[in-house]
């Protein structure tokens, strides 16, 4: 099977899966105790506007008309008022997502970063202190709640130290560089301003190292095993009889095979940072869609919460179909098994 058929392939199998979450949203949007249209109108509201208000809002039809009304809403962008911000739902999350997104990437590619080169010094040096120490990390990642971390980091970093900022993408007084892509790291480099970069990085680091300590710990372990399995092959025993330097061996050959088993995690990895920001953006005052949710949440707004829920949904099934794609570019033979 080519590469191309491959990824049509995996395109359409994720049309059901998407569909699937769809009804799941649809059901639990429906079974939330309270009552949206009372929350619209106010507990003063007579029984005769809250049924003009449930037959406007389509809520008197039955649950099949109402899933298909909903679906049609969703993919023309049309989802809902807030309550809270009395804006449609869809823009307050546009409006909010990049902040998001821009924070569960930077995470990734930190904790990815940070997680192969220990996790390869593990898995060469088992049972040694460098193995001994990172357990000791992994457990201490996996085990802190993260807004516990959060608020460590902030105590340690910001209150005692007072070397990064407490909140924010921004310090007072700087201002945003034009919006290109509205991910500040990108759109200032694009503007040439250097300094505002620097001042967004900076905003970064805590709720980054909060957010991605888990996915550090995860990644590292589950390489460090992979390397340990991929020591007992017959293609490393035979680059270590060439006389090959155990630098090129481990991060050019075993490093490679051992990091392909990991794309699942760190693909899954994506999808539960978008899950776990809620809580840290709550932290750091972070302006994205996961403390929006929170707030929704708060006050029990139905369409952003269900907003909300739909846009991390799509990111579990959109970082799956590229992970699928990662794994049949690195390996062609899962491509053969498919075809």
């Amino acid at each position: 099977m080519s590469y191309v058929d491959y990824l049509i392939q995996r395109a359409l199998q994720s049309v059901p899966v998407i569909l699937g979450l769809s009804v799941l949203i649809f059901g639990i949007s429906r079974v939330i105790p309270g009552d949206p249209v009372r929350l619209a109108l106010g507990p003063e509201a007579s029984d005769s506007q809250v049924a003009a208000l449930r037959a406007e809002m389509g809520l008197d039809q039955p649950l099949p008309v109402q899933y298909f009304d909903w679906l049609v809403g969703v993919v023309q962008g049309d989802w809902g008022m807030s309550l809270r911000t009395n804006n449609n739902v869809f823009s307050d999350i546009v409006g909010r997502l990049p902040a998001t997104f821009e924070l569960t990437t930077v995470t990734l590619v930190f904790a990815v970063l940070l997680a192969i080169p220990f996790g390869v010094v593990a898995g060469t040096n088992k049972d040694r202190w460098q193995d001994h120490v990172s357990r000791v990390t992994a457990l201490f990642g996996v085990s802190m709640p993260r807004f516990w971390v959060a608020i460590v980091l902030q105590i340690i970093f910001v209150v005692s130290l007072g070397l990064l900022p407490l909140s924010g993408r921004l310090s007072d007084g700087v201002t945003p560089p034009p919006s290109v892509t509205h991910l500040y790291l990108v759109d200032s480099l694009i503007a040439g301003q250097f300094g505002t970069f620097i001042d967004a990085a900076t905003h970064l680091v805590l709720p980054a190292f909060a957010l991605g300590l888990a996915t550090l710990a995860q990644v590292m372990r589950l390489i460090r095993s992979d390397m340990i399995d991929e020591q007992r092959k017959d293609y490393v025993l035979a680059a270590r009889a060439y006389g090959l330097p155990n630098n090129l061996i481990e991060y050019k050959y075993m490093l490679r095979n051992a990091f392909t088993s990991s794309l699942t995690v760190i693909g899954l990895a994506f999808g539960f940072l978008l899950g776990n920001a809620f809580l840290v953006e709550i932290v750091f005052a972070w302006p994205g869609m996961a403390r929006y949710g929170v707030q929704a949440i708060l006050y029990q707004d139905f369409n952003a919460i269900v907003g909300v829920t739909i846009v991390v949904g799509i990111g579990f099934v959109t970082a799956n179909f590229i992970v699928d794609l990662l794994y049949g570019y690195l390996d062609p033979r899962v491509r053969l098994e498919d075809g």
